[in-house]
């Protein structure tokens, strides 16, 4: 009975051995690989005249294809993103028209792979910080003009600083002509700004810009034209300059330049901006560094 009993444990013990070694098996099915490969892009603002976009940088992807359990979008610039839906949005941050190499790997059963690449190019413009379109435009239009009665309205410095340390005017100091122009900024569409300042017919130059404008002689006031509404391209300052003396931001008014008082400058830096004043800093033709304050009107 003992031996029986031996026997029966002997062969239960074999079958759990038997078991527990047994390797578990695994099935992935059918291999299939990804076939039809679809991509739509979608350029926001692209249009027959526009066809890289509105300057937004933002695209979006629609990719399908046959037997697809999801999908690898690369973007062409490095970025890339894994979408089981086949959807993507992304935007594109390289200033100016740019061409892309996008490639989409169609991943199925088994990781099967199914590769198509398609070129786009985008357009991606300096978005204008919320605070500084809404300041200077007050979303729509908003006059401006140079803060006459206040100190400093007109001064000039080493470019090397970001404050008029060599000089700044008194109120009221210069003549009629330098406080005369209404300078008008209008937000154009959600990310655009046109300028157009109505100088009378007369602005002030100094005389070390005189012949920028055509003119000649000393400091004063010369009939210039100021050429109209002009678009402004907004970029990053470029000066060197921080957040504790500067917003950032610089725009380019094309043409003569012209913004209140000429320097020989059409490149400014806001240095601050709020509703109601605004102090601008542009590097005139004798090289240094000149600042205007204009109040809203």
């Amino acid at each position: 009975m003992i031996n029986k009993i031996k026997s029966i444990t002997i062969i239960l013990l074999a079958i759990i051995v038997y078991i527990a070694c047994k390797k578990t098996e695994y099935s992935f099915g059918n291999i299939k690989t990804p076939t039809n490969i679809t991509v739509a892009v979608a350029i926001q603002g692209a249009n027959t005249a526009n066809p890289t976009g509105d300057g937004s940088g933002n695209v979006s992807f629609t990719v399908s294809a046959t037997d697809a359990i999801t999908y690898k979008i690369y973007f062409g610039n490095g970025d890339s993103v894994l979408t089981p839906t086949g959807t993507a949005t992304y935007k594109y941050t390289q200033l100016d028209t740019n061409s892309y190499t996008v490639t989409i790997n169609a991943i199925g059963t088994g990781g099967a792979v199914s590769t198509l690449s398609q070129q786009i190019k985008v357009l991606y413009k300096y978005q204008i910080p919320s605070t500084i379109l809404s300041y200077l435009t007050n979303g729509t239009s908003k006059n401006w003009a140079i803060a006459k009665d206040t100190a400093g309205h007109f001064g000039v410095g080493p470019t090397n600083s970001f404050t008029a340390d060599w000089y700044q005017a008194q109120p009221n100091e210069k003549p009629a002509c330098a406080y005369g122009s209404v300078i008008t900024f209008t937000q154009v569409g959600s990310n655009g700004v046109s300028m157009n300042d109505n100088n009378n017919g007369s602005s002030f130059l100094i005389g070390a810009a005189t012949g920028f404008y055509g003119q000649s002689g000393g400091d004063g006031c010369y009939g210039i034209s100021t050429g109209g509404t002009k678009s402004l391209s907004f970029t990053s300052a470029t000066s060197g300059s921080n957040s504790s003396n500067s917003t950032g931001v610089q725009f380019k008014v094309p043409g003569n330049g012209i913004i209140g008082f000429g320097t020989g400058a059409n490149v400014y830096e806001i240095l601050f901006l709020s509703s109601k004043v605004m102090l601008l800093r542009n590097i005139g033709s004798d090289g240094n560094a000149w600042y205007q304050i204009l109040r809203a009107q």
